[in-house]
């Protein structure tokens, strides 16, 4: 065959694929995939290239990126499987048909697993015994075939081959092995697995472990949920669980013999039994293996998307801005640390104050806050949600009381402070601290300005997911990394105070640029300009391309360096201006808020044409011109801050409470309350109407109404509804 049909056979077109998968037109995945092949980064190009696109967004982008990597793996596995068994000199037309219809990688690998070479088998040994033939003639199950008449035929002592029985077995032996390998037969018994399957779970009654209502487990492979199947993944590798998929043997034997058996006489008889003895011993714990397995992919990127979109949402949650923030990191016998930042973030002062331990002197501690608060105008308290937090925040709310001065407090999530102040990162950036201090000035910025400050920390120990220290570690990371990508990008970034590790997130950017930039402000200064980004050590012009319109200068001579125009479009900003009446110096003031307006009277289109620029990129700078460099999380609702606590012991059912969606998982969202312990919202009790995920109603950093359903102190658990009980309704 010829490399030319080689080529024709198994290059998948691609664009078409993924047009009809993602229902967009061809020329949007042809301009899209060829962006991508040029290096484009994905918040380049949903930005930037809108009109290239279509107005593609960044997710939709992103999952035509990982498609078009799977398909083109895809590909290539098909050649290598071809070129395999063409060098096995065993293709066929329908092989080759096989392999060029696959669709999937799992389907290529079971039109290979015949062919793909083994460890030495039972089969394998029969065959170097000379007992394939015998395998055959059986197989073929002619009416003639009389096994007593062919069987002393194979009988070969210089082979291992002493009895009729020992050849007979040999023979079993290389057919249950073809029923094992046999495509036709691991796809219909996959279907059957998939549609009566039953995933079951037993454990040692005896043994007490967080999995005791998974000892006794059963659930249809079909309708077992993703956060059931990573727990019994994880009570399984604790060695708590056994854990296999039960199929109705009979039937599974029924659907091979559907396939092989051709006739009854004797040699039926015998392929039967091959056949049973194929499927209990080779093919059931093969898909057991891999139907497993395709229920935790399933699970896992369940779970990593959850991960994801919980951390978008972590990331995005407004800034307390213009806010002098004094920090809380609590503790017991060492004491809580603590760090009090200005309004940009930067550290006045830092101590330790003893206040939660019966023998700690409360009433120094008192003062020396106090004269904290006073001393730096203190409007909000910062407190680390790690341990004794309930005792520091009850000090904090009874504190707060005596003040001549409105303060609130929020307690923060902890999750990764620990992670960051033990890394190189807070060595270098507070050397004079030690690792407990670094910690109290992360829990500060946190509430300044999340975003800033969690991206210096792996998101893996940001801690908003379920089960993520049993997720592929690749992927995971992938998944995050452009979740992170997403958000710095659509936030944009002060080019004159972002870190290092912001500014490595900036599309177009790597941890070289990054420190680079850094080096060039502390060295020249501040950027009054964008363009002098070019002068900043390996960072070339496709960088500049990539990152130029990520990169903000508040306060820059010209306004459109503060805003998300990219510098490409300068020129069609200004002209713009002039066409429809106004000047530089309108940009941002309240003189320009009509222009969305004047535009329209003459016609975006028109407008578009006489300025040479798409339609989508005219209106993204007639919305920027408006409110250059708007922050897109102020218009999210602002984090609750609160004066004073309550304690568990409070709590009483029906009462009506705050609180603010910390974690959202598959079977419910864990909301702060302000008691310490978060409460559980159980996806039953989100809301009125029938869902199948918590995240349609609620997201992380949501404020939500939420009545008490019950309390257990003693095992730390609150039970809410965030749908008002019938009782409060009737009142009303």
């Amino acid at each position: 065959m010829s490399e030319t049909t080689q080529e024709k056979v198994f290059a998948t077109n691609i664009q078409a694929v993924l047009a009809r998968e993602f229902a967009i037109k061809p020329w949007q995945v042809e301009n899209t995939v060829a962006l991508l092949d040029e290096g484009a980064t994905i918040p380049f190009i949903a930005r930037y290239r809108k009109e290239k696109t279509g107005e593609l967004d960044d997710q939709t982008i992103r999952n035509i990126s990982d498609r078009l990597g799977y398909l083109r793996n895809l590909d290539t596995r098909k050649q290598e499987v071809y070129t395999a068994i063409m060098g096995q000199e065993q293709m066929t037309e329908e092989l080759e048909k096989a392999i060029s219809n696959a669709v999937t990688l799992a389907e290529v690998e079971d039109i290979y697993r015949p062919f793909k070479p083994k460890r030495k088998t039972r089969a394998s040994i029969a065959k170097e015994k000379g007992l394939e033939p015998l395998a055959k003639t059986i197989l073929e199950q002619r009416r003639k075939t009389v096994l007593a008449d062919i069987l002393p035929q194979y009988i070969n002592e210089e082979k291992g081959v002493l009895t009729v029985e020992e050849a007979l077995k040999g023979a079993m032996d290389i057919i249950a092995e073809d029923v094992s390998d046999n495509t036709a037969v691991r796809t219909a018994l996959k279907r059957l697995y998939n549609r009566t399957g039953v995933v079951e779970s037993k454990g040692d009654e005896e043994k007490e472990s967080v999995y005791t209502q998974y000892y006794n487990f059963s659930q249809p492979v079909n309708k077992i949920a993703s956060h059931r199947v990573l727990a019994l993944n994880r009570g399984e590798k604790e060695d708590f669980l056994k854990v296999n998929i039960v199929v109705d043997p009979q039937t599974a034997v029924a659907e091979i013999e559907k396939i092989y058996i051709k006739s009854k006489n004797e040699c039926a008889d015998v392929v039967k039994e091959a056949i049973a003895d194929g499927y209990t011993r080779l093919i059931h714990p093969s898909l057991d293996t891999e139907i497993r397995n395709n229920l935790t992919d399933v699970a896992n990127e369940g779970a990593i998307k959850l991960f994801g979109d919980n951390l978008r949402q972590l990331l995005l949650v407004p800034p307390v801005k213009d806010k002098v923030c004094l920090a809380l990191d609590p503790g017991y016998r060492t004491g809580c640390k603590m760090a009090v930042v200005d309004a940009t973030g930067k550290v006045l002062e830092v101590g330790v104050v003893y206040m939660t331990l019966p023998n700690h002197n409360k009433e120094v501690a008192k003062k020396t806050l106090k004269t904290l608060i006073k001393k730096h105008s203190v409007d909000i308290i910062s407190i680390g949600n790690g341990t004794a937090t309930k005792e520091t925040e009850m000090f904090v709310a009874a504190l707060l009381k005596e003040l001549d001065r409105k303060v609130s407090y929020m307690v923060v999530s902890e999750a990764g402070a620990s992670v960051y102040s033990a890394s190189k990162l807070a060595a270098a950036e507070f050397p004079d601290y030690d690792v407990s201090l670094r910690s109290a000035v992360s829990i500060a910025r946190r509430l300044q300005d999340p975003l800033a400050e969690l991206v210096k920390i792996d998101p893996k120990s940001i801690g908003v997911g379920q089960y993520q220290h049993d997720m592929p570690k690749a992927r995971l990371e992938e998944s995050l990394d452009g979740v992170v990508e997403y958000c710095v990008n659509t936030v944009g970034v002060d080019l004159n105070t972002a870190s290092a590790p912001l500014l490595e997130r900036v599309s177009g950017l790597n941890k070289t640029t990054a420190k680079n930039i850094v080096a060039y402000r502390e060295e020249n200064g501040r950027f009054t300009k964008r363009n002098q980004l070019l002068k900043v050590s390996k960072l070339g012009p496709k960088a500049y391309m990539l990152s130029a319109g990520f990169l903000r200068i508040p306060g820059a001579k010209d306004k459109l360096d503060s805003s998300s125009v990219h510098p490409e479009s300068y020129d069609v900003a200004k002209k713009l201006l002039v066409a429809v009446g106004y000047t530089a110096d309108d940009i941002g003031t309240e003189k320009i808020k009509n222009l969305p307006e004047d535009a329209e009277k003459i016609g975006l289109e028109k407008l578009a044409q006489q300025l040479e620029t798409g339609l989508p990129t005219l209106k993204d700078i007639i919305s920027e011109l408006v409110k250059p460099g708007r922050d897109m999380r102020d218009d999210l609702p602002s984090p609750l801050l609160r004066e004073d606590v309550l304690d568990m012991a409070d709590l009483k059912p029906g009462m009506q409470l705050k609180g603010t969606v910390r974690n959202v998982i598959d079977f419910g969202a864990f909301v702060d309350i302000g008691v310490h312990q978060d409460g559980l919202v159980h996806l039953s009790q989100i809301c009125d109407r029938y869902i199948r995920h918590p995240s349609e109603e609620v997201k992380v950093g949501d404020v939500v109404d939420v009545w008490v359903l019950s309390v257990d102190v003693n095992k730390k658990r609150i039970s809410l509804t965030m749908r008002k009980p019938k009782e409060i309704k009737e009142n009303k």
